[in-house]
């Protein structure tokens, strides 16, 4: 949205989650959940926070992903709907075309209400429950035991070095605040992937089989936060407040109606022209000697969407600005090949 609009939106009492873009405590004032959603003591401060440093990637990317969140133009309708999933404890299953914005409204959460670092599962069509939950490497457990390759047994070690926690399995741990999950595509999935989800949207746990024969005593196993470990008592991961789920479908195919009950929808539609501004001027910063080029390409971009129908995502904009700022505007062959190759359909072979 644009500075005016955000002038003139008065924030709703009961937003938790605002799309200012600027990191706030606001989620210490997310309520109570609802009693058949509630899974943990809320008031335990002796739960762990959610790490704020990204587990892995360059420092450059981390940044990158930064300023996508904060430079992200959700609606009011989409923050309502991001508030009601965080409010009823819902996972928010949201769905457009290719390239709108879909996934990025995860991280846009994860960086307003410092929930660190996004976990995401991404899925495909040989993507099972157990992916999402945790992976256990038996074969790598008994080589350094010595029992494979016919040596002599030395002391077993802890199995906890073996087994990893998926990032459903890491986002259902006891956090304080809810983590953010994002599992992206779903309508790529196996057709009983939606369901098997339903248990443990649910519940607010799983048990892993292979601790839980050891008995209950507690058990610290890997995370997908890669340089963290976590506990685990008596082979039950059960969360103190449900994740926010981010669940993305491409609207490839129909889910069941009771996987859908117990989402929040939210359909993500193409930007108009003044919120295609407001994000280029978040990404790229405002800049008189471009706007021409600017005005030149948002125009081309939605009407190549609207009248031909083509399939462009917001990034390809995005590059096309970027190369047009960069010289290529200046000269007709430029023009030529940022509308032939950047702004090329997607659905084009």
């Amino acid at each position: 949205m644009t500075a005016t609009d955000a002038e003139m939106r008065t924030d709703e009492d009961w937003w938790v989650y605002t799309g200012s873009g600027m990191p706030h405590d606001g989620i210490t004032r997310l309520p109570p959940a609802p009693p058949w959603r509630a899974f943990g003591d809320p008031d335990d401060l002796t739960l762990p926070l959610p790490p704020q440093e990204q587990p892995s990637g360059s420092a450059t990317r981390r940044l990158g992903r930064v300023r996508q969140a904060s430079a992200y133009q959700a609606d009011e309708r989409e923050i309502h709907l991001v508030n009601l999933a965080l409010h009823l404890r819902r996972p928010l299953l949201i769905t457009g075309k290719p390239g709108v914005g879909k996934s990025t409204i995860a991280y846009a959460v994860a960086h307003e209400l410092r929930l660190g670092p996004v976990l995401r599962w991404p899925i495909t069509s040989r993507s099972a429950l157990r992916d999402g939950l945790y992976a256990y490497d038996a074969i790598g457990r008994l080589h350094d035991a010595g029992i494979a390759g016919g040596t002599e047994p030395r002391d077993e070690p802890r199995i906890g070095r073996y087994l990893r926690l998926g990032a459903l399995g890491t986002a259902l741990l006891p956090w304080r605040h809810p983590r953010v999950l994002l599992i992206d595509e779903i309508d790529k999935s196996d057709v009983d992937l939606p369901n098997d989800l339903l248990n443990v949207f649910e519940e607010g746990e799983f048990e892993i089989p292979e601790l839980s024969r050891l008995g209950p005593g507690d058990q610290e196993v890997m995370t997908s936060d890669l340089d963290r470990i976590a506990t685990v008592p008596g082979g039950l991961v059960r969360c103190a407040e449900f994740p926010f789920v981010v669940l993305t479908s491409n609207a490839e195919r129909e889910f069941p109606a009771a996987f859908l009950r117990r989402c929040v929808r939210l359909d993500v539609q193409a930007p108009d022209e003044k919120r295609l501004a407001a994000m280029v001027a978040a990404h790229l910063g405002g800049d008189d000697e471009e706007e021409s080029a600017r005005t030149e390409l948002i125009t081309e971009f939605l009407r190549r969407q609207r009248e031909d129908g083509a399939a462009l995502a917001n990034d390809q904009l995005l590059n096309a600005l970027l190369m047009a700022g960069r010289g290529m505007w200046n000269r007709k062959s430029g023009r030529e090949i940022i509308q032939d190759v950047l702004l090329r359909p997607l659905s084009d072979g």
